[in-house]
């Protein structure tokens, strides 16, 4: 199920940023999703970022944001979970699943490296349950960037990367952050979007397959 091909997620966000997904979050890519995360399902953590690798190859190859830098040179900047999530959970699934997708994408060309760039500089309330609007407020001016990371992410095609897009809320706050600290992302990959997301422009049917 994780292994369809990725199809643009029209997700309106304040820095017009790309959004793909690998598949829709129903059925057995949530249950996929739901037991690496929640259940530490380790193993999961392979295809998951095989798919997460799919949607950063589509993104990059639909065109739709990358114009100013060489997409071979990526970093993949993970969403951060909060620390009390981890903590609870015992683990970091989308740090995993970024490392795995970031194997896979150096095996087909891609010079790429997961960089942990954004932290939370506030508490944030568990998004669970909130609407649209409350998520963005929720999370409104939550992330920075780590001052470390300006110079790892320098002359980079900057994908950010999730497990999951419903609202667009965290990516648009991730967004905000980065380009706050100079650094324009080329665009968003996310394992899963919520039914009803996908997008009927789809992808160029020449996208080069990131599984090897």
């Amino acid at each position: 199920a994780l292994r369809q091909p990725a199809a643009l997620v029209p997700v309106e966000m304040a820095a017009g940023l790309p959004v793909v997904a690998a598949a829709e979050y129903a059925g057995p890519v949530r249950g996929v999703v739901l037991s690496h995360k929640e259940r530490a399902r380790l193993a999961l953590a392979k295809s998951l970022g095989e798919a997460l690798a799919t949607s950063v190859v589509a993104m990059l190859e639909s065109g739709a944001g990358c114009h100013r830098c060489d997409s071979r040179a990526l970093a993949l900047v993970p969403v951060p979970s909060t620390r009390p999530a981890v903590r609870r959970r015992g683990h970091d699934p989308l740090g995993r699943t970024a490392r795995r997708a970031a194997v896979v994408l150096r095996r087909v060309g891609y010079a790429c490296a997961v960089v942990p760039a954004l932290r939370h500089q506030r508490e944030v309330a568990d998004q669970a349950g909130l609407d649209a609007a409350a998520r963005r407020a929720n999370l409104a001016f939550a992330l920075d960037v780590r001052p470390m990371a300006v110079g790892l992410l320098a002359g980079r095609c900057v994908v950010l990367v999730d497990d999951i897009v419903t609202t667009g809320a965290t990516l648009s706050e991730a967004s905000r952050a980065l380009v706050t600290a100079g650094i324009r992302p080329c665009g968003a990959a996310v394992v899963a979007a919520t039914p009803g997301r996908s997008s009927s422009l789809g992808v160029p049917t020449t996208s080069r397959s990131a599984r090897g």
